[in-house]
């Protein structure tokens, strides 16, 4: 299974958010460890798994129903 691992400097270029936005704002929230980044040998340097975040970026730009509310924290509540 081939995947692209990038920096958040590379990830920014991509999706065109600025890397301390994805570092304070994405991280954690968003994007989670284990699924979309991982720590390499459990180091502090992260680096994003391109391939699962562009499929939940896809998902979630078609997924939006009328009853979505976006909450200040960044999260949607589905009311």
């Amino acid at each position: 299974m081939n995947q692209t691992y990038l920096t958040t400097e590379q990830l920014s270029g991509r999706i065109k958010y600025d890397p301390r936005t994805i570092r304070e704002r994405l991280k954690d929230s968003v994007l989670l460890e284990h699924r979309h980044y991982f720590r390499p040998f459990g180091g502090r340097k992260i680096l994003y798994i391109w391939e699962t975040i562009e499929q939940d970026m896809l998902k979630q730009s078609g997924a939006s129903s009328a009853v979505d509310i976006p909450m200040a924290n960044g999260y949607v509540c589905h009311g």
